[in-house]
């Protein structure tokens, strides 16, 4: 005999998701009124409910070691690549060579290569812009593209390869 769900969890199957698209809208939002709660409150039922529905693919972690080495390894990729954009932006046009590469990705783990695609994007310079439909390669977009290979070998070092311990 199957037990049925109560009504509220069956409205809002995940509360911290709910919470979390709620705290968030409040936040992007212009203007802190009641009918941007509202909308938020609305969001917050209807997201999780087309979320639930998703076909799940569960993390599995390995080690936690290589986050705090990863997180300042990141952040330091950010600054650094803030101060290059700067220059090659202020700097003549003609200096900048922008291109695009295939990365082959080692990792298979879907969250992942999901993190992985953040780190790139986050960092200034560098864009994901696509993952091949058998995830074994990312096409990533770089503002100034010199050496193609010795950008994949520090993406792979610097930041797959830590990702790979975390999500085996």
């Amino acid at each position: 005999m199957t037990r049925k769900r109560p009504l509220f969890r069956r409205l809002i199957p995940s509360p911290m998701l709910s919470f979390t698209v709620l705290a968030f809208w409040v936040l992007m939002s212009d203007s802190f009124t009641l009918g941007q709660i509202l909308l938020g409150l609305v969001l917050g039922v209807v997201v999780p409910l087309f979320a639930a529905r998703l076909d799940r693919e569960f993390a599995r972690i390995g080690s936690l070691r290589p986050i705090p080495k990863l997180l300042c390894v990141t952040l330091w990729d950010i600054l650094v690549s803030n101060i290059r954009v700067a220059i090659q932006v202020l700097g003549p046009e003609r200096r900048i060579h922008p291109g695009f590469i295939w990365l082959p990705l080692d990792i298979a783990n879907i969250h992942g290569i999901a993190a992985l695609t953040s780190m790139i994007t986050l960092t200034p310079g560098t864009v994901s812009a696509a993952l091949s439909d058998d995830r074994r390669y990312l096409l990533v977009h770089v503002l100034h593209l010199d050496d193609p290979d010795e950008l994949i070998r520090q993406i792979k070092t610097r930041y797959e390869a830590p990702l790979m311990e975390i999500f085996p």
